[in-house]
């Protein structure tokens, strides 16, 4: 009963940990190196997550892939109501984290060090692997240990797009719930614990990367 939705729960967060580093990293890399009109909106829009109910964010997601949605009705893809719409919701509620950090991370190197590397003849592409991400390194992985973390503890979205199915889409946070619902506390005592210790040791990881100079 504990180890099933554990196991769930580790699929869905890898899943989605590969998307916030693969979409957090470029969307991170894209606002901090390039000036476009509406910037802000963009910016704003991305951090929404942050900040609106995840509930909210849950049914914005069912509008998106829903019944009536062009990617259900046009492409055919249909994920309401399995662990990969649950790693979906994990993503979108956590990828502001990640953006936000490899924003300011590379907002703030120092631009003559790329200047002079540019003079050498470094092409953006070898600035970007040899000069920028090694020094903005910390504060990337910072947001996303974070992210990780916020993508693991994700209940309101998730429950929205996949329900809490038992063995199909009950991760931690739902079989929690459940079982709180159910008066079993000392299962919920055991999936609280195995969820503390995981958030812990992410979080503790984070603070160690912050404290290193």
């Amino acid at each position: 009963m504990i180890w099933q939705p554990a196991i769930l729960s580790l699929q869905v967060t890898v899943v989605a940990s590969v998307l916030i580093l693969v979409f957090g990293l470029s969307l991170g890399i894209w606002l901090a190196r390039t000036e476009f009109p509406g910037q802000i909106f963009v910016s704003t829009l991305l951090n929404l997550p942050l900040v609106l109910p995840p509930s909210v964010v849950g049914y914005f997601l069912l509008l998106v892939l829903g019944r009536g949605s062009w990617i259900r009705e046009w492409w055919g893809i249909d994920v309401l109501f399995t662990w990969q719409a649950g790693a979906i919701a994990s993503t979108v509620v956590a990828l502001p984290l990640m953006v936000e950090s490899t924003r300011a991370a590379i907002s703030s190197i120092d631009p003559e060090l790329e200047a002079a590397a540019r003079t050498l003849g470094s092409s953006e592409l070898e600035l970007l692997w040899e000069i920028t991400l090694p020094l903005a390194y910390r504060g990337i992985l910072a947001g996303f240990g974070l992210s990780v973390a916020r993508g693991l503890g994700e209940f309101g979205a998730t429950l929205m797009l996949c329900g809490s199915i038992p063995g199909r889409t009950q991760t931690l946070p739902l079989a929690i719930y459940d079982a709180v619902q159910m008066q079993a506390y000392g299962l919920a005592n055991s999936m609280v614990i195995i969820m503390g210790a995981i958030a812990f040791a992410l979080l503790w990881w984070v603070r160690r990367l912050e404290g290193k100079r």
